[in-house]
């Protein structure tokens, strides 16, 4: 595969190409990283995140070259520290990846390393996409829940790992053979390591706690986002925080847990185990 050279994704397929592999297809290009299908010659194709995004455009021009790139007001002109700190959180990501790499539930990584100072990490290819797709087909069948289940078992296993994953929502997580998978530890932190922001601004999936300590987020904050996609799912539309009028669509085996799972104060949610348990009968009636 080859990028029109406007592509501000094309300096990095170039430099993957270079190295011998064979890039097949662009799957994203992010502010602070890029995913590619490639392969080693004659191997089997995988998912390779690279630690280089749209941010990071402007660095690999020279300075006199740089306001003639295209889409140049698009781009964030990072300074040293600012990049530094970019590398420092695409490393991190990628340590949590492999500690949590046996995890059932997790994708895992298969191999890491460094392209002219580039940090990437490999993962096995998912054949079903992500749940984006079952969150906004038309007819969403129950039994579609254990994959939501599947997730938050997942999210269960991380917990016990001393991860919070703090940015589960329907693109990080992926099907495979029907089950669910959580992918994208990029915002992830140990817990009781504080990391990133004190504060986030509001998302539609994420806890409320984050607008005042986003920074220590608890396992309860990834129970909350998992518990939005199951609402989601099952009434097609997102919870309004405080109303209930549309509880009863939600099917009593996993009424109270998504409930509680969607309560303000992170201590009365359950753990994202109970959680899978509930999703899981209610995708099974």
């Amino acid at each position: 595969m080859r990028l029109d050279p406007l592509h501000p994704a094309a300096w990095v397929v170039d430099l993957v190409a270079r190295e011998g592999w064979v890039v097949h297809d662009l799957l994203a290009f992010t502010r602070s990283s890029t995913l590619l299908y490639a392969s080693k010659p004659d191997a089997p194709a995988i998912v390779m995140k690279v630690g280089f995004g749209s941010n990071h455009v402007l660095h690999q021009m020279p300075e006199p070259e740089r306001p003639t790139a295209y889409g140049f007001y698009w781009y964030n002109q990072l300074t040293e520290p600012e990049r530094a700190l970019a590398r420092e959180d695409f490393l991190h990501e990628r340590e949590l990846a492999l500690e949590a790499s046996g995890t059932c539930g997790i994708v895992p990584v298969i191999d890491v390393g460094e392209f002219d100072g580039l940090p990437w990490y490999t993962m096995p290819p998912c054949d079903g996409g992500n749940f984006r797709t079952h969150l906004l087909a038309p007819d969403r069948p129950a039994t579609d829940l254990e994959m939501l289940a599947d997730a938050a078992n997942a999210a269960a296993a991380l917990h016990e790992h001393g991860i919070v994953h703090r940015d589960i929502y329907q693109e990080n997580i992926l099907i495979h053979q029907r089950r669910g998978l959580i992918t994208d530890l990029g915002a992830a932190h140990r817990i009781g390591e504080p990391r990133g922001p004190r504060t986030r601004p509001p998302e539609p999936h994420w806890p409320p706690e984050y607008c005042s300590d986003y920074a220590a987020a608890a396992p309860a904050a990834d129970v909350f986002s998992l518990a939005v996609l199951a609402y989601r799912f099952i009434v097609g539309d997102l919870p309004r925080l405080g109303s209930t009028n549309e509880l009863g669509r939600i099917p009593t085996e996993a009424r109270d847990a998504i409930t509680r799972s969607l309560d303000h104060n992170p201590s009365a949610r359950p753990s994202a185990h109970e959680l899978a348990d509930a999703l899981k009968h209610a995708a099974h009636l």
